[in-house]
């Protein structure tokens, strides 16, 4: 990774280099790394962190619009009698 300083403009390459951090996913794996965790543990947050990406996707794609689908009838042989 390569930030470089132009006019002596250091804010502006320490916001460029923050920003590139960001997008790479680096400070949240320094941040997973910083103390140890159990495999299991690390297997059950790998989990919910795919669920929450489930359900984020689920959020964003559009729904059918239109009237619902019917639901099938009940057949008489598991109603009571």
């Amino acid at each position: 990774m390569e930030i470089r300083v132009q006019s002596q403009n250091i804010e502006k390459a320490l916001r460029d280099l923050k920003k590139k951090i960001q997008v790479d996913g680096l400070m949240g794996e320094i941040k997973k790394r910083r103390h140890y965790e159990k495999p299991s543990v690390k297997k059950k947050n790998k989990q919910i962190e795919a669920e929450k990406r489930r359900r984020k996707l689920l959020k964003r794609s559009p729904r059918p619009s239109g009237p619902r689908p019917a639901r099938p009838a009940q057949s008489s042989a598991s109603s009571h009698s």
